[in-house]
């Protein structure tokens, strides 16, 4: 059974992971997989090459960097939105080495492009309530926190998964509250609008 589980929640640590940064958590495999931690499937063999880890060290600094620039961070984000989504499956995919494929892209798909889309979701909207209130003042501290959680989510699903399991969990579930809030607050206009007319 463990041979299921733990690629599972190590595949779904590091695709909510690259819902806080894309490249982050593919160089963590990259390295994972280079020394012989994480096995990875025989399709993503390339990620566990030299080039391809120092490749993703540096659009890992890049990607960081970009995020400090205010504004243009939130420019990113809609470009990143539909790419953490193909980042997250495509990371999630590699770990499942024993399924049979259909199973595989199966769960990469819903699991681990779900996960990696929903964090991307609230990392984005947080970043433009930032902007909204703040100007863009307090973006490089939103910056900070998500690089800071995806490198600390990277190396607990490589090194400690079960620990991630929790973590990642937890974070969903703090996820769908988040949506939930929000959708209150979407809600909670059109009521006032409704209610207007009929009171004159």
């Amino acid at each position: 059974m463990t041979e299921y589980v733990a690629p599972f929640f190590i595949g779904l640590g590091l695709a909510a992971s690259v819902g806080f940064r894309i490249f982050l958590p593919l160089l963590a495999l990259s390295a994972a997989s280079y020394f012989d931690i994480i096995p990875v499937d025989n399709s993503f063999a390339w990620i566990s090459t030299f080039p391809a880890m120092i490749a993703l060290g540096a659009a890992t600094l890049l990607e960081t960097l970009a995020y400090f620039i205010p504004w243009f961070d939130n420019l990113l984000d809609t470009i990143a939105l539909p790419t953490a989504t193909i980042a997250g499956t495509a990371v999630m995919a590699s770990t499942l080495i024993e399924l049979d494929p259909l199973w595989q892209w199966a769960l990469a798909i819903i699991a681990g492009g779900g996960t990696a889309g929903l964090v991307k979701g609230v990392s984005a909207n947080t970043r433009l309530a930032s902007t909204a209130t703040t100007g863009g003042l307090a973006n490089p501290i939103v910056t900070t926190v998500e690089t800071a959680a995806s490198a600390g989510l990277s190396a607990l699903s490589v090194f400690l998964w079960p620990i991630a399991a929790i973590v990642v969990i937890g974070l969903l579930v703090l996820v769908v509250f988040f949506f939930k809030k929000l959708r209150q607050l979407w809600r909670r206009p059109s009521s006032k609008s409704s209610v207007n007319p009929a009171s004159d």
